[in-house]
């Protein structure tokens, strides 16, 4: 079993809706039920325009979209321009084989060595155990709980900030002279 991760395409848009709109998925998620493809289409060719900074990734194994990610600005906001977001889903059969994890390690290799990025956020529900694990294995922090965060299945439910900040930030080589 081979995992590639690569960037996402356009014609990726029918495999990540069907991942989105697996119920063992979006419940996850901050993703709402009935994924449109055609809305995924859209949202692929946005972020992909010449000049975006997102990064959106997805995960195959034998030749099978399995997951997909995305790496986002975490707003316009001068101030928190070294920040950026994250957010992944895998299908239910694909989970517990390594898919999170490269695509994780992906998104997390991405934003240290080439965007400047020097910390990582995101939101996961307190009671998504495997993925809470996942992020603390890949250096991200529990930083606190958002009460009543998001409405799931008729439930308001509580989720956790996690943060990961940079564990070797750039820093300017030293002056060579030709």
């Amino acid at each position: 079993m081979t995992i590639t991760v690569r960037r996402a395409r356009v014609d990726d848009a029918a495999a990540i809706a069907a991942i989105m709109d697996d119920p063992a998925v979006y419940g996850g998620l901050m993703q709402m039920p009935y994924a449109s493809v055609e809305g995924h289409r859209t949202r692929l060719t946005e972020f992909l325009a010449p000049g975006k900074v997102d990064l959106l990734l997805v995960a195959e194994m034998d030749g099978k979209v399995v997951g997909s990610s995305g790496l986002h600005p975490a707003g316009v906001a001068q101030r928190r321009r070294h920040v950026m977001t994250l957010g992944i889903s895998v299908l239910p059969a694909a989970q517990g084989r390594g898919v999170g994890t490269a695509l994780m390690q992906a998104m997390c290799d991405y934003a240290d060595r080439w965007t400047g990025t020097q910390r990582l956020e995101l939101t996961v529900y307190v009671d998504n155990a495997t993925a809470i694990a996942l992020y603390r294995k890949l250096g991200f922090e529990m930083e606190g709980r958002h009460r009543g965060y998001a409405m799931r299945d008729g439930q308001y439910v509580d989720a956790f900030a996690m943060a990961r900040v940079h564990p070797n930030p750039p820093a300017i080589g030293p002056v060579t002279t030709p």
